[in-house]
């Protein structure tokens, strides 16, 4: 008779030991894969971007902005206070050398010229009346010199006459004598006359000196406040372009106050913002290249402003060839502006895997392009496109560019394709 065998039944504690067991097996080969074999991760290669190690040239250039203003502006300020009464052009308008602009009106100035022509026309009135008098003057005296040298002749005659008379014993000595005396008192009028009229003539020259010395410094007051109404129309100082003109009718404008300016339409320059990091490397003669209208234009630098504002300073910098048609006051530019020379170098290029690498590896990928692999890399300058390749890759390689995010920490990656 056969005996029935009783089949073995799987208790709770038994399947916990197996469970365990497998898992210590599967902990030793994880282990022994990640330690003693080398990490490898699946990747889709349309989700990744691989480019290929090149020879060519190379130069270390910046990208900037720039903003093109004219090589010359004259800056349009109120020489004098006033209310603007009247706009002879509007913004924008091409401008002749002293065509006029606006005009202000300023009482108090206008008032002033008023009482300065009226002082000047009063000076003049009473220097009129000063010469008059002074000649009046001087012709009276010339008329009592001449009555005195005429008594002095009648005098010198009779003294020589009675002089003969007394030696000759005609007269006597008293009627000498009295004719002696006579000469003598009219030679002493004529010496007095001379004096008084020189002396007067002195003293009208220096009259008429201060008088003249008054006048013209009256004069030039009268000009200055001239001037100074006059430049109540504000004018072009120079041809050009009148801009950011800043005046409407009834507005009351400062000295000195910003009204507009004029642009010279000589030519061109480009204002540039640089970031200053590169402020050690740019100085003046340095080159770049600015594409307009689907045409390339080559710049130079031509003054550096050293000053830094918010971590940036400017440079101006002039077209060297010709001047792109049709450019424009305020037109913005992108500029390629160039640190080195052009050389030929091993080109790689940019892309996101440098900020997991720091450049110092990367994975390239293999022959067949089944496999990718860590490979330790230095690299040199840098432009906006490519790194300088200075040791462990050569041209024709093809390595992985794009963003290490989600597999920086593997060795390997397999490449394949959806």
């Amino acid at each position: 008779m056969d005996r029935v065998i009783a089949k073995k039944k799987w208790n709770t504690k038994r399947l916990m030991m197996i469970v365990g067991v497998l898992a210590l097996l599967g902990l030793i080969f994880a282990s022994y894969y990640f330690t003693s074999g080398k990490s490898r991760l699946n990747v889709n290669t349309e989700r990744i971007t691989i480019s290929e190690v090149k020879k060519g040239p190379f130069q270390e250039f910046i990208p900037v902005n720039g903003v093109v203003l004219p090589v010359t502006t004259i800056y349009l300020d109120a020489l004098e206070g006033g209310r603007v009464e009247e706009k002879f052009v509007e913004d924008g308008a091409i401008m002749k050398k002293d065509q006029p602009i606006l005009r202000l009106s300023n009482t108090d100035l206008e008032l002033s010229l008023v009482n300065q022509e009226t002082s000047v026309f009063n000076l003049l009135t009473q220097m009129q009346i000063s010469k008059n008098a002074a000649q009046q003057n001087t012709i009276g005296k010339l008329t009592q010199k001449t009555d005195v040298e005429n008594s002095l002749k009648e005098a010198e005659r009779v003294y020589n006459l009675n002089k003969k008379l007394y030696a000759e014993k005609v007269i006597g000595s008293q009627e000498f004598k009295q004719a002696e005396n006579n000469y003598n008192y009219q030679l002493q009028r004529k010496k007095l006359a001379d004096d008084v009229l020189q002396k007067d003539a002195v003293s009208t020259s220096q009259e008429s000196d201060q008088a003249r010395q008054s006048f013209a410094r009256t004069q030039n007051a009268l000009a200055v406040m001239r001037k100074k109404v006059g430049d109540l129309i504000v004018r072009a100082p120079v041809d050009g372009q009148l801009t950011s003109l800043d005046a409407e009718i009834g507005q009351s404008k400062n000295k000195g106050e910003r009204l507009g300016q004029i642009d010279v339409m000589s030519g061109f320059k480009v204002r540039v913002d640089v970031d200053e990091h590169y402020i050690s490397r740019i100085f003046t003669g340095l080159e770049g290249e600015a594409s307009i209208a689907g045409k390339d234009y080559r710049l130079s630098i031509k003054k550096v402003f050293t000053q830094v504002i918010n971590g940036r300073f400017q440079v101006d910098m002039a077209f060297i060839d010709s001047v792109p048609a049709g450019i424009r006051r305020g037109q913005s530019l992108q500029i390629r502006l160039s640190l080195s020379e052009e050389t030929q170098a091993l080109l790689l290029a940019k892309g996101g895997f440098y900020q997991q690498t720091g450049g110092n590896w990367i994975f390239k990928v293999s022959d067949d392009g089944k496999v990718a692999y860590r490979t330790d890399i230095q690299l040199g300058r840098q432009n906006p496109d490519f790194y300088e390749v200075m040791q462990g890759l050569q041209p024709g390689d093809k390595v992985i560019t794009s963003g290490y995010e989600n597999y920086g920490n593997m060795q390997e990656l397999i490449l394949k394709k959806e």
